[in-house]
């Protein structure tokens, strides 16, 4: 019997592959083993609102977009049994790289032909869900601020923190994590599902996306002096040996703030409210990824997607304005 397959594309994710992404849908498909449809969103939590239609109707229910796409449509897919699959066109891609699905759409497709599934975990911050990483502080600040520029990707990402972080002030939080408090001035409070934020930027570099647990981690107020060794354990996947970075492992925590946070879900921003909770939901969500046979098959691809990747990366370090961090 064919699976069916429905295709969420949002337009307006992304720095410019989706113009070419339908069309090589159409032509990549396994459609002797696939029935599938396609539908463009309209506005934003369009996709969560097709995708908790189609929710135990259809095999899998594809996200192709960037973080906040995947996340609208995995919240709607909690504890179904419809599959989440992605095929990554956001300037992040964080839950995609973590689940290691390729970065080529035509790549992303054979998974999707292939329809090899696991169950990872959720959380979920009072009423939202989180695939990947939820926060509060600078990254919150900033995914804010984000929401509201015109040009997208990860080069104007890296200019706003760059225009913001001179400015930004820590904040003290209080925290209730499996039943013990904490106190904190922060820079950030990160709670991870996976390990990065995105573009292999990892927050939790050993976090696993189906242990039961959040990573809860907290980057302290830090001296000026202390920037560039903090950016270079961020960027060398170290930031857990930074001694200004505290990680706590928890199943529940309650964020004890007597006014509403900014903060953000999967870098999608939203209001926190006073006294809040964070739970996780064990494997509580069914995701379309490569099996072992995939890699077998495409072992120097990796390195064809790598390249580009770190030519890009390349650049958008070279006008990194790091003289204009604290003075």
């Amino acid at each position: 019997m064919k699976k069916k397959v429905v295709f969420i594309i949002n337009p307006k994710s992304g720095i410019g592959k989706k113009s070419i992404v339908e069309k090589e849908i159409t032509t990549e498909i396994d459609t002797e083993s696939i029935d599938f449809e396609i539908i463009h969103t309209k506005y934003r939590g369009h996709a969560k609102e097709i995708a908790e239609r189609f929710s135990g109707k259809t095999d899998a229910i594809v996200a192709v977009g960037g973080d906040g796409t995947v996340n609208e449509i995995g919240s709607a897919l909690v504890g179904s049994e419809t599959a989440l699959a992605i095929i990554p066109v956001g300037s992040g891609n964080g839950l995609a790289r973590e689940l290691n699905i390729p970065l080529r759409t035509s790549q992303a497709i054979s998974v999707i032909n292939n329809m090899y599934t696991r169950k990872i975990d959720v959380m979920k911050l009072n009423s939202y869900y989180s695939l990947n990483v939820a926060g509060v502080g600078f990254d919150s600040f900033i995914s804010h601020k984000f929401s509201t520029v015109k040009r997208r990707g990860p080069l104007q990402y890296m200019r706003l923190i760059t225009q913001e972080f001179p400015a930004y002030k820590s904040q003290e939080y209080t925290l209730n994590i499996d039943g013990h408090f904490f106190k904190r001035n922060a820079f950030l409070i990160s709670f991870a599902n996976s390990a990065q934020w995105g573009n292999n930027i990892r927050i939790s570099p050993n976090a696993q996306v189906d242990d039961g647990l959040i990573d809860v981690c907290i980057v302290a107020n830090f001296p000026n002096y202390a920037v560039p060794a903090l950016l270079v354990s961020l960027l060398a996947q170290a930031i857990d040996k930074n001694k200004y970075d505290e990680i706590i492992h928890a199943k529940e925590v309650e964020l004890m703030n007597e006014e509403p946070l900014l903060g953000h879900v999967d870098g999608e921003p939203i209001m926190i409210e006073p006294h809040s909770k964070i739970s996780i939901l064990p494997l509580s969500l069914n995701v379309v990824v490569p099996d072992e046979e995939f890699f077998k098959s495409s072992i120097f691809s990796p390195l064809r997607e790598i390249i580009p990747q770190f030519q890009q990366f390349q650049q958008q370090i070279s006008q990194f304005p790091f003289t204009k961090i604290k003075q």
